[in-house]
């Protein structure tokens, strides 16, 4: 019995003297979400902002307009004035169409180019298909403003100013669209290929009947891009176009600026409607846009 209760006695301070444990506390889920719900509040109402204001100022009378952002926001006195003028007295049709001809064959034509330069990248092997590789990566440094003029004097040896295909073809070869492609093929099973290769498949079967169809999320993604970008672009039909009844959306704008002189509201609701397109756009393919972009290696 003394021997037990003198251990026990020895043993006291030791474990009294040990670091007591601290409770794990799990994160609390509630209080992140709450946080990050607002932080996400917050950005929402810095971007609309500027969009809600925009759309006040394309349903505000020009005169008002015209005297600055106070009397914009106390001015209730809405009208469709300015809309009605676009309709009705612009070529804002021919700027929809001509928009819509070239962004559409613009995007099916990188889509085809794009993505049979990235499967004979990743999938074929070839000499120098690393330097090929690396020049490509270094185009997408080269700003389009450098190449304007290369363009426009190659365009115009062609032949082909003031024509669709002056904004069409300086425009397919996207490097960026060709870089998503080769990440994407890239994690496509090589089984799959060599399994078509024993059937008796050809190199073009492959890509056509295998690899494409398990590309529809990058497709989906480099089409939405890529039309977007092509709808958006002032530069470019800027420079190559003249002709009134081919001018793009951005190009029209400019002009409508340009002879409307301060009508702000009229200038505003050109962009609006300018816009209004890709929204439409958006809002039908939103499903699509987000699995495209989750998929395609441009998440980060």
């Amino acid at each position: 019995m003394t021997t037990v209760t003198t251990r026990r006695r020895t043993a006291s301070p030791i474990s009294s003297a040990a670091p007591a444990r601290r409770p794990h506390r799990p994160v609390d889920s509630r209080s992140f979400n709450i946080v990050a719900g607002v932080v996400l509040v917050v950005f929402a109402i810095i971007w609309l902002i500027p969009s809600l204001f925009a759309l006040k100022t394309s349903l505000t009378d020009n005169g008002v307009a015209a005297t600055g952002a106070g009397e914009i926001l106390k001015s209730w006195n809405l009208t469709l004035y300015s809309y009605s003028t676009l309709l009705g007295q612009s070529d804002i049709w021919n700027w929809y169409t001509a928009s819509a001809i070239t962004s559409v064959i613009t995007a099916v034509l990188t889509v085809l180019f794009a993505s049979m330069a990235a499967f004979a990248l990743s999938r074929l092997r070839f000499r120098g298909s690393n330097l090929v590789l690396l020049l490509i990566i270094l185009g997408i440094m080269i700003p389009t403003q450098v190449l304007i003029v290369p363009i426009f004097q190659l365009l115009n040896w062609m032949n082909l100013l003031n024509t669709y295909w002056s904004v069409i073809f300086p425009q397919v070869p996207a490097v960026i669209a060709v870089f998503i492609f080769k990440q994407f093929f890239d994690g496509i099973p090589r089984e799959l290929e060599e399994a078509a290769r024993i059937d008796g498949a050809s190199q073009w079967r492959i890509y056509w009947s295998v690899v494409m169809p398990l590309s529809r999320p990058v497709i989906a993604a480099v089409t939405i891009l890529t039309f977007v970008g092509v709808w958006n672009n002032l530069l470019l039909p800027l420079f190559v176009l003249s002709n009134p009844d081919l001018m793009t959306i951005p190009v029209g704008l400019a002009t409508v600026q340009g002879s409307f002189g301060q009508r702000y509201a009229d200038i505003q609701a050109g962009a609006i409607l300018a816009a209004l397109p890709l929204v439409i756009l958006y809002l039908i393919f939103q499903r699509q846009i987000v699995e495209g972009v989750t998929g395609s290696g441009l998440k980060g």
